[in-house]
């Protein structure tokens, strides 16, 4: 990034999100005198925190500036914070490219990897964009990583979902009417959504097994009161350089799904949380295992928004198989949380604009890999190889 490629950052604005069920703001009234302490004036959109339960008074009290209309905001604004970009936002938030102009910077979650195209469109109106969801996973980056904190909002969330279908109560109970068994839990992949599903279902009781392709993950589901599944595959190199899952052969999945399908059979619940950056999400549980389950089991496929884990899966279709097994492929949980939901993400947004933004100007360091990983879109061209990649495998199919 070469100094001067963008204006003086002193005004940050956070719109109201527009995506239809998107109820979460990128910046909350609590970290507003983060912002301002910095330097920077804090400029919010009327109503943007309503969804998330923060009034525009709030963000007044807290030493926020709010802006009537939409077109102010942009208009005013050197930094856009957004929950969603144009990127992860194509329909609702495509006229927000009229509003953006040369110089500007606008980070949130943009997609990148899942819709190039909408990065090189994105592009053309001259400003930068930094993705969050590119974030390294590294120690310094941690305080900034979006992905972890939405992640746990969601594990945590689709094991209630479970809860509140499945015809058994998860605890095991001993009363006058006798011994109920506790319901049995499986999650699939031991991220930060895995092993948060895995900590809210042995709170509320079930007997929980997970597995996860990295062996590694074994003393994270133990130490949190599960069984790791332990399958006789031999995964290889399951990680990324950045701490990311890699995608695995087609041989590899196939035995995997034979295998897995045993235990999927005789568990209560399967909660799905394997995702591959930039890839469709694999296939690890067969139609053949679900309808292996019992009537009235459940299957939560946190994986819905890139095809899901599970190969019944319709996103944001919840639907009952002939079987009598209810699969639910929500793509977008976090916002049914909005609230605590918007208070992290708030922190991740603030960690991360702080540590690019220093002085009002955009740090420019080649070697820093939070720099160089999370812009997408730089001096009106996609810039970010891996975007480029997808973009360029994109025109080869």
């Amino acid at each position: 990034m070469r100094k001067g490629a963008v204006m003086a950052i002193q005004v940050v604005g956070i719109p109201r999100e527009t995506r239809p069920d998107e109820r979460r703001v990128a910046v909350t009234p609590a970290v507003v005198p983060t912002f301002v302490k910095a330097g920077f004036t804090v400029l919010v959109e009327s109503g943007a925190g309503t969804g998330a339960g923060f009034d525009d008074e709030a963000f007044r009290g807290k030493g926020g500036e709010i802006a009537a209309t939409r077109a102010e905001l942009f208009e005013r604004s050197d930094l856009v914070a957004q929950v969603r970009t144009f990127g992860a936002n194509a329909e609702a938030g495509a006229p927000d490219l009229e509003l953006l102009r040369a110089g500007q910077v606008v980070v949130g979650l943009a997609a990148p990897l899942d819709a190039p195209e909408a990065s090189a469109r994105f592009s053309t109106t001259g400003a930068t964009l930094f993705a969050l969801e590119l974030m390294p996973r590294t120690t310094r980056a941690q305080s900034m990583d979006v992905l972890s904190s939405q992640a746990t909002v969601a594990g945590y969330k689709a094991v209630l979902l479970v809860a509140g279908q499945l015809l058994k109560m998860f605890p095991m109970m001993t009363t006058a009417a006798g011994t109920l068994t506790p319901a049995r839990v499986l999650v699939i992949g031991a991220g930060v959504a895995g092993l948060q599903a895995i900590a809210t279902a042995r709170r509320l009781g079930a007997v929980v097994e997970a597995y996860d392709v990295r062996p590694a993950a074994r003393e994270e589901v133990e130490s949190l009161g599960a069984r790791f599944v332990e399958l006789p595959l031999q995964p290889g190199d399951a990680q990324d350089a950045s701490g990311y899952a890699k995608a695995l052969g087609e041989a590899f999945y196939r035995r995997q799904q034979e295998l897995l399908g045993e235990v999927v059979a005789r568990s209560d619940a399967v909660v799905c949380t394997a995702l591959i950056p930039g890839k469709p999400a694999p296939v690890l549980v067969t139609a053949e295992a679900v309808e292996r389950m019992a009537p009235g089991s459940v299957v939560v496929d946190l994986a819905a928004e890139r095809g899901g884990n599970c190969a019944l899966t319709r996103a944001d279709e919840p639907f009952v198989t002939g079987g009598g097994v209810s699969v639910f492929g929500p793509t977008n949980l976090a916002a049914t949380v909005p609230g605590h939901a918007s208070q992290m993400f708030a922190k991740n947004v603030s960690a991360f604009v702080t540590y690019v933004i220093q002085e009002g100007e955009l740090r420019s360091d080649p070697e820093d890999p939070i720099l160089t990983q999370t812009v997408v879109c730089r001096d009106g061209k996609v810039v970010n190889p891996r975007v480029l990649a997808q973009m360029e495998e994109g025109r080869a199919a």
